[in-house]
């Protein structure tokens, strides 16, 4: 589990530059950015959430109630 300090501060990789890019906590596995038009879901593997712009873009298609928990090893 990601403390709540850390969920504060992050920020979505690819929103961050225009906007505020804030990020829910979902499902306790998932962040995803509440931005309009972004859409971004980013896992947390082992705790460790993965903050990576081509890891977001692979979810973006999926709503939030449908992710995988847990969020899928990565390749």
């Amino acid at each position: 589990m990601i403390s709540a300090d850390l969920l504060e501060i992050l920020r979505c990789p690819a929103c961050v530059q225009q906007s505020p890019g804030m990020l829910v906590l979902t499902h306790a596995s998932w962040l995803v950015c509440q931005e309009p038009g972004c859409g971004r879901k980013y896992p947390i593997v082992e705790d460790i959430p993965v903050m990576l712009v081509e890891e977001g873009d692979k979810w973006v298609s999926t709503l939030p109630d449908k992710l995988p928990v847990p969020p899928p090893p990565r390749r």
